[in-house]
């Protein structure tokens, strides 16, 4: 029926314009109404689950707009729920922003949405290679030997909380030097964490006035950002013309550069000096196993090792430096809950021993913050997409988006605001919470999960040992965010002063 109506709307038009003479301007005007007829006849009989109206070619960018699409989805999605569907251009993808629709995705059917879709940015960044970015039996042996590298290393184990509290101290001693006068703790703390994944990938740590590891933090910042801000949007949109024009795409393009060429020297430099009975790092394990799988299909090559190196370098350390980040704000921000988590620290720990992870089952209110910063904050808001590759799916996207999952009206009693109570019992116990995944759930939930736990906490619990987060005289501190893959806070200063 809808069909028939399309059809006979075309033909008025067309007897219409058949009845003056053919010019150009006609047969233009012609082309036009028979392009918008056949949308509108693809759009209403695909059966596709209910989202904003598409333009034709240009899909929903005008309600997504070009600035943050992290506020634009959760509104697409409580107008038309949990499932609904988005125009990317032509193409249609579903937006999932449920935690059951999440269960029954990447769960249910994890088999059928694990690998990912094709777009121009992520294609230039690493050529489908890597963690991240790959699909098939290549992403299902790189991440199965990256888990169990990491693990051989000590993620889990006491050997790497001890290298974690070492780190814990440096910044310490770092923050003391500040003598509580205002500084923006974002570079400080991403330095911390950047040397416990350059401990477990290189070998070694940098100093945190090391200028040369300022650059590759900020290499790895720019190219963790591109894939999700307008630079890298219009590059997906138009790859052919944006890589003749310039701009910010052009310059994180130019120091990812940069930082593959520092990976690959150092690669270099591990072919040379390793012992093959002795490996001491992520690259000395990878380069034995190119050794062991030269015809293998899980593509252990030294292409695939430099981004693998990225992927590693990047997410070891975004994601988890921008939640310290968020959890000094908020500390700063919310003064009667710092209060309650010296207060808890001192009871428990006190100020003179390290904490351990075995003190989570001690500091319940603490351990309740922690959650309840990663829940608000949500770094993550938006996980990289999926693409079905089995069964009548085949190759529809999946954009998978966390915030409104971890702001469900129905799991949390206040859920855009700060309240660490989310995480609590009606006896102060800590209370664990199934639809809380800031790591997301399936096969493809972020492999450093045990990693960041580990340094989350025991970063946290020690900084808040040793100093009172406040902000500086006479300013109210903002919560306004960055646009990234994983979210930071905009600049800002606070100031740590000793305890």
């Amino acid at each position: 029926m809808i069909s028939l109506i399309l059809y006979l709307i075309m033909a008025s038009v067309l007897s219409q314009l058949m009845g003056q003479w053919m010019d150009v301007q006609g047969l233009l005007i012609f082309l036009c109404v028979l392009l918008l007829v056949k949308h509108l006849r693809d759009v209403l009989t695909n059966n596709m689950p209910p989202g904003p109206f598409p333009l034709p070619l240009v899909g929903n960018v005008l309600n997504i707009g070009f600035t943050d699409p992290m506020e634009v989805f959760p509104k697409i999605a409580e107008r038309y729920g949990d499932v609904s569907t988005l125009y990317l251009g032509n193409n249609p993808c579903i937006l999932l922003t449920g935690y059951e629709s999440f269960k029954e995705a990447f769960v249910e059917q994890a088999d059928i949405f694990t690998d990912r879709p094709y777009f121009p940015v992520n294609d230039k960044i690493c050529k489908g290679q890597g963690l991240i970015f790959s699909s098939g039996h290549m992403w299902r042996h790189q991440r199965r030997f990256a888990l169990a590298t990491l693990k051989y290393f000590g993620v889990g184990k006491k050997t790497l909380e001890n290298s974690i509290l070492q780190e814990c101290r440096f910044v310490c001693s770092a923050l003391q030097t500040k003598q509580g006068l205002p500084f923006n703790p974002h570079h400080l703390l991403t330095y911390a964490v950047g040397n416990i994944i350059c401990s477990l990938v290189f070998g070694y740590k940098f100093e945190y006035d090391n200028h040369h590891f300022h650059e590759l933090l900020q290499y790895s910042d720019e190219t963790f950002k591109l894939p999700i801000n307008i630079w890298g949007r219009l590059y997906n949109t138009f790859p052919a013309l944006m890589s003749l024009l310039p701009g910010k795409h052009q310059t994180t393009f130019a120091n990812l550069s940069k930082l593959k060429l520092f990976f690959k020297e150092e690669i270099r430099k591990h072919k040379e000096d390793r012992n093959p009975s002795s490996p001491k790092d992520y690259i000395d394990c990878y380069l034995d196993e190119i050794e062991k799988c030269k015809d293998s299909e899980a593509e252990f090559t030294e292409e695939n090792l430099i981004h693998c190196v990225l992927d590693l370098f990047g997410a070891g350390t975004e994601s988890t430096a921008k939640s310290l980040s968020w959890a000094l704000l908020y500390m700063a921000k919310y003064p009667e809950v710092q209060e309650k988590v010296h207060s808890e620290i001192d009871q428990v720990i006190g100020q003179t021993r390290q904490p351990l992870m075995e003190d989570r089952a001690h500091l319940p209110y603490s351990y309740a913050v922690m959650h309840e910063i990663q829940r608000f904050a949500n770094v993550l808001a938006f996980i990289p997409p999926r693409v079905a590759s089995k069964d009548t799916t085949v190759g529809m996207m999946v954009l998978p988006m966390l915030k409104p999952i971890l702001e469900d009206k129905n799991e949390y009693r206040t859920p855009y605001e700060f309240n660490p109570a989310h995480f609590l019992d009606e006896n102060g116990k800590f209370l664990k919470r199934e639809n809380f995944i800031p790591f997301s759930i399936g096969k493809r939930m972020c492999p450093g999960e045990q990693l960041a736990r580990m340094e989350l906490f025991l970063f946290f619990i020690s900084l808040m040992q040793h100093f009172t987060f406040l902000p500086p005289e006479g300013e109210t501190l903002s919560l306004k965010r960055t646009v990234a893959i994983a979210s930071a806070p905009e600049p800002f200063h606070i100031r740590a002063v000793p305890r």
